[in-house]
């Protein structure tokens, strides 16, 4: 069985790292990946953590592409490798414009398509944008759907998806996190949290243990629906925040100059606010690990920070994620500077509030959906 795994954007692999492993390593599977790029500096990173070398590159990153002339890149330069390669599956993950693209384009070869972290929906096409209406196209041209909860699942059934197309696997950000985490910390993150003053974490705990040390907030917020105001918002209640004294803020800064522009105007040299590039994902995960609060408007953030135990803050107004928001790990912030500010001060000062969601079981999946995923596709050819 030939497998063709497509992805283009660093979240994309990181969710399809362990799988592309676990297709590699089971016996009547002929795995293949091709990568668009579409971003292409974070994908790389990604790349090289997991040691995937791609085997078609079609390199489509340009600057200031409108989603329109990515989609048609895609369309154009993939389609040749569908008719070259002329998969049995072809595997997308998640909601970016690759995704969708690549899910029609295969579609048109008539090549049966699988999407993982399939069902995720907020029922508003505009909130994520264009998340939500990339992810239901996918899921019209799917033929399995791997859904990481039992919610997303629900989502699928109820849009008409037979149940026998859907598998529950959990969310392989999980399998790929564990992997990561168990690599050792890289020295700039040692240094980075050395200098700023941060304490170790207590277990579930806000209170440092140690006298004079000040607490890790990490923060990241780039999605389209958040240029503008918002994101002008949820720099204010940084600022604000970082005034308190006892934290310290870590905001790896996406490229995208429509957060660039405002953050570095509103954040440079503001005290308790540390401005980076955009960080690996090693790096990143390790930042995670140190957090007593995350602020984020990510997706798989919202998954990954509950498995450390760290509640956080979502930077949206409405979530494909409600399960995290049900088990207590994830809560709605918006963008408006007094709400961000009244959620996060009120988690920092009251220890039971803050235990309450750091204790809370991440339901988005135990460390085994690349294992259900490709178990999945194997039982179809018997």
């Amino acid at each position: 069985m030939k497998v063709l795994s497509v992805f283009g954007t660093r979240p994309e692999a990181v969710k399809m790292a362990p799988v592309v492993q676990q297709l590699a390593r089971t016996p009547g599977i002929e795995a293949r990946v091709c990568v668009t790029a579409q971003h292409r500096e974070m994908l790389d990173q990604v790349l090289d953590l997991f040691g995937i070398l791609p085997d078609v590159d079609l390199d489509l990153m340009r600057p200031d592409q409108s989603l329109a002339e990515l989609s048609a890149a895609v369309f154009t330069h993939l389609d040749p490798v569908l008719a070259d390669l002329q998969p049995d599956w072809v595997l997308v993950q998640g909601d970016t414009t690759t995704v969708m693209v690549t899910a029609l384009a295969a579609y048109y070869r008539r090549i049966r398509v699988g999407h993982v972290e399939a069902g995720l929906r907020t029922h508003d096409k505009w909130q994520p944008f264009p998340e939500e209406i990339n992810r239901r196209v996918a899921g019209v041209a799917a033929d399995l759907h791997f859904a990481p909860t039992d919610w997303s699942r629900q989502n699928l059934l109820r849009e008409g998806v037979p149940d026998e197309q859907i598998v529950v696997t959990g969310n392989p950000v999980i399998d790929a996190l564990k992997i990561v985490a168990a690599q050792p910390e890289p020295g700039f993150i040692t240094e980075l949290l050395g200098k700023l003053g941060v304490a170790e974490k207590s277990n579930n705990d806000i209170r440092n243990s140690i006298s004079g040390k000040k607490s890790l907030i990490l923060v990241t917020a780039h999605r389209r629906e958040n240029f503008g105001q918002p994101i002008e918002g949820i720099c204010a209640a940084l600022k604000s925040l970082a005034g308190r004294g006892d934290v310290e803020i870590v905001y790896p800064v996406h490229l995208n100059p429509n957060i660039q522009e405002p953050v570095h105007r509103l954040l440079d040299g503001v005290p308790g606010v540390t401005l980076l590039d955009p960080q690996d994902y090693l790096s990143l995960v390790h930042l995670m690990k140190h957090s007593t609060l995350i602020l984020t408007d990510s997706g798989g953030i919202q998954e990954e920070a509950p498995a450390f135990g760290v509640p956080v803050l979502v930077l949206r107004e409405v979530t494909e994620r409600p399960e995290g928001v049900q088990a207590g790990t994830l809560k709605l912030a918006g963008t408006d500077t007094s709400r961000i500010l009244a959620e996060a001060n009120f988690l920092l000062d009251d220890p039971a509030a803050y235990a309450k969601m750091a204790q809370a079981v991440n339901p988005f999946g135990d460390g085994h959906a690349a294992e259900r995923i490709v178990e999945a596709l194997v039982k179809t050819v018997k």
